[in-house]
């Protein structure tokens, strides 16, 4: 029991340490991009390299006006974060990995959305968590305010699982559903925020 307590405290002392960087920067994204349609970009295209779009489809799925999001398309890939590829004669946006920022971004993005917050409240009150996966809306880059979000693990306290939502709640100002399992199953598109196997 002490060795796996002291292996937990290991895991998240690194995880503190990787996101220290950018510590002040859920509350200094929105206030350096005053632009609404560019930081909804931004969060589209880093919560995961995998997240793709084209000008009209981003136009719908935003609700914005096919103009507003091209001149920030061509302001975020003229500055090198956007590549632009052709398929299938549609110009597909996603982000340049190459880009010496791209891996700052990504985690300045988490931050600003409160996942952050989330793993390291849920490591620190939940026990022996193997993995925190987040699915939904958020996976697709769309803040809609409500996250949803696997944790998996043996044993994992059921009881505390509401006080949990709640105190995270309040802290991230965004909704929050966890769903508790030993194994994630699902083929659902999702993202990986934490693995123990990666930490150890």
């Amino acid at each position: 029991m002490g060795q796996t307590r002291r292996s937990h405290e290991e895991n998240h002392s690194k995880y503190r340490i990787s996101k220290h960087v950018v510590s002040d920067s859920k509350s200094m994204l929105g206030e350096l991009i005053t632009s609404k349609t560019r930081l909804r970009l931004l969060i589209k295209f880093f919560i995961t390299q995998a997240n793709r779009g084209y000008l009209n489809g981003l136009a719908t799925e935003m609700g914005e006006s096919t103009n507003s999001i091209r001149k920030e398309l061509n302001h975020l890939q003229g500055a090198g974060y956007l590549d632009k590829v052709k398929v299938d004669n549609k110009v597909e946006y996603k982000a340049n990995t190459q880009h010496p920022l791209f891996e700052v971004l990504q985690k300045v993005v988490l931050k600003h959305l409160g996942l952050e917050d989330v793993v390291d409240t849920v490591l620190e009150r939940m026990g022996a968590v193997q993995e925190i996966i987040l699915v939904g809306d958020y996976v697709h880059g769309n803040d809609s305010g409500k996250i949803e979000i696997f944790l998996i693990g043996e044993q994992l306290n059921m009881d505390y699982i509401a006080q949990l939502e709640e105190k995270i709640e309040k802290l991230i100002k965004r909704k929050i559903s966890f769903y508790l399992a030993t194994k994630f199953l699902s083929t659902q598109p999702h993202i990986v925020l934490f693995n123990e196997k990666d930490n150890r």
